[in-house]
């Protein structure tokens, strides 16, 4: 199957995108030029489950998550130079690293969506910091249900996490260093019947977009909680999940990653506001 995530756009205007589920040898990493249509590989291996993209704004390269492998590796947004970044076991357990966001220096939140498989209801997730220049993993919070999409606010003080086998989107704010949790609360209680939540996005006035997994919809949240829109795919395409999505910065021009039986598709919409960097992939 297709299972489309991580949308961003790169410094070349290119829309580039993960599929979690590509082969051996297939299209781990994608490049959409959204004007024509036409799509490139990026990058391959033969091991990898790539689950999110994100652009660090300390160095400019394209990091991405290995579910299964527990890694985050880069490589530049031509595909070359690849890295592993991050391998460990923060506390001496393995990750299932799902979505990146970055802070203004470059360090990395990333959130392990251990519990999202068998035994899918025990909370056993996690949010860990990867510091910049050490790639050391801290863990900033434990025991969360399979914790999934990850962004800043639009002022970057306080951090919003969907919870994929909770159905919530909590609110967290940090301390000044990043590297503690100062308080923390379920802010959302998302009803998404047989859906459940996936990755998240922030545009420039804080609404929050969430993607759905099982449902081909994506939900926008006001900062206040108050649901103020849908973005439902069109049901002819046969697909049953929007994922994720990324607003182009400066526009509102909007795109979301949509799969299902028949395959992976890339649909826009209009934003309720401009998009910025977090709205722009993880």
């Amino acid at each position: 199957m297709t299972l489309l995530e991580g949308p961003v756009f790169g410094p070349d205007g290119g829309l580039y995108l993960v599929d979690v589920m590509a082969p051996a040898g297939g299209p781990k990493v994608m490049k959409l030029d959204v004007s024509s249509g036409s799509v490139e590989t990026v990058y391959t291996d033969d091991a990898s489950a790539f689950t999110s993209a994100q652009f660090s704004p300390y160095d400019g390269r394209l990091y991405l998550t290995d579910f299964v492998g527990g890694t985050v590796q880069s490589v530049t947004d031509a595909g070359k130079d690849h890295r592993t970044f991050f391998q460990g076991t923060p506390d001496g357990v393995a990750m299932n690293p799902d979505d990146i966001a970055f802070d203004r220096d470059g360090n990395l939140y990333v959130t392990d969506a251990a519990g999202s498989q068998d035994p899918y209801w025990k909370p056993t997730g996690r949010l860990v910091r990867i510091d910049r220049d050490t790639a050391e993993g801290n863990v900033l919070a434990r025991d969360l249900p399979a914790p999934n999409g990850i962004a800043f606010t639009a002022a970057y003080d306080g951090l919003w996490v969907s919870h994929n086998t909770g159905n919530q989107i909590d609110y967290l704010s940090l301390s000044a260093d990043g590297r503690k949790v100062q308080t923390a609360h379920p802010a959302v209680h998302v009803s998404a019947g047989v859906g459940q939540v996936d990755s998240l996005a922030v545009d420039a006035a804080g609404n929050t977009y969430v993607g759905l997994h099982n449902r081909a919809a994506v939900l926008v949240y006001r900062p206040d909680g108050e649901l103020t829109a849908t973005i439902a795919a069109p049901g002819k395409d046969g697909v049953s999940s929007a994922t994720n999505i990324a607003i182009r910065p400066g526009t509102t021009e909007g795109y979301m990653t949509v799969s299902g039986k028949d395959g992976g598709f890339i649909y826009g919409f209009t934003a309720l506001a401009d998009g910025v960097r977090q709205s722009n992939g993880g």
